[in-house]
C-alpha cells in the first residue's frame, strides 16, 4: 500500500516493545489519530483484556481482536498499535497488509524481559519463567511479524523520539508520508550504515 494520501500506519511487535508509546508520539508528530486495538477491545467489552482472557479464554479474545483490527485497519490518517498476538491470525496479517503500512518494532526477548519484569497486566507473562515465555513467543511470532511488516525497526536501545524519527524516515523514503510532515531535524540525520 503506498501513495501520499493519509494511510494507516500499524505497529506490530512483541508485548512491551513500545507499540503504544511509540505509536502515540508518531501520531502526534503526523497530526493523526492514535488508536490502540487492545484499548478499543477493552472499551467494547467494558472489562480488562486480562479479565476477559480468564473468563472466556484466548480463542474468544482472538475473535474479538480480529473484528477490531478489521475495522481499525481501514481508518485512514491513524496510527494503530496492535496487540502482541494480533499476527497469530492470518486474517489479521492480511487485513493489516491490505490496508496499512505495517512497522514491526523488533525487540530481543531479553530486552523485553528487562522492561516487563514488573508488569502484572499482561496475561501471557503471568508464568513462572517470563523470560522463557518471551523467548518462546519470539520464536513463534518473529516470522509472523516479518510476514506482516513493510518495515522492520530494531528497537534496541534508542529512545522513543529516536525510534519515532527512524520510522518517519523510513516512511518518507518509501513515499508513504509527505516529507513536509517530517521534522527537519529528522531529515538531517544521516542514515546509519548497517
Amino acid at each position: 500500500m503506498s501513495g501520499m494520501s493519509a494511510a494507516t500506519i500499524a505497529l506490530v511487535g512483541m508485548p512491551g516493545c513500545g507499540k503504544s508509546t511509540v505509536g502515540r508520539q508518531l501520531a502526534r508528530q503526523l497530526g493523526w489519530r492514535f488508536v490502540d486495538s487492545d484499548h478499543e477491545i477493552e472499551r467494547e467489552i467494558g472489562a480488562s483484556i486480562r479479565a476477559f482472557f480468564e473468563q472466556h479464554g484466548e480463542p474468544a479474545f482472538r475473535d474479538l481482536e480480529q473484528q477490531t483490527i478489521a475495522m481499525l485497519a481501514q481508518q485512514a490518517g491513524a496510527v494503530l498499535a496492535t496487540g502482541g498476538g494480533a499476527v497469530l491470525r492470518d486474517a489479521n496479517r492480511q487485513a493489516l497488509k491490505r490496508h496499512c503500512e505495517v512497522v514491526y518494532l523488533r525487540s530481543a526477548p531479553e530486552e523485553l524481559f528487562r522492561r516487563l519484569r514488573h508488569d502484572t497486566q499482561r496475561p501471557l507473562l503471568q508464568v513462572k519463567d517470563p523470560l522463557k515465555r518471551l523467548r518462546d513467543l519470539y520464536q513463534e511470532r518473529d516470522a509472523l511479524y516479518r510476514d506482516a511488516a513493510d518495515f522492520v525497526i530494531e528497537t534496541g536501545r534508542p529512545s522513543v523520539p529516536t525510534l519515532v524519527n527512524m520510522i518517519l524516515m523510513q516512511l518518507e523514503l518509501a513515499g508513504v508520508i509527505d516529507p513536509a510532515r517530517v521534522p527537519s531535524t529528522v531529515r538531517r540525520v544521516p542514515p546509519s550504515s548497517g
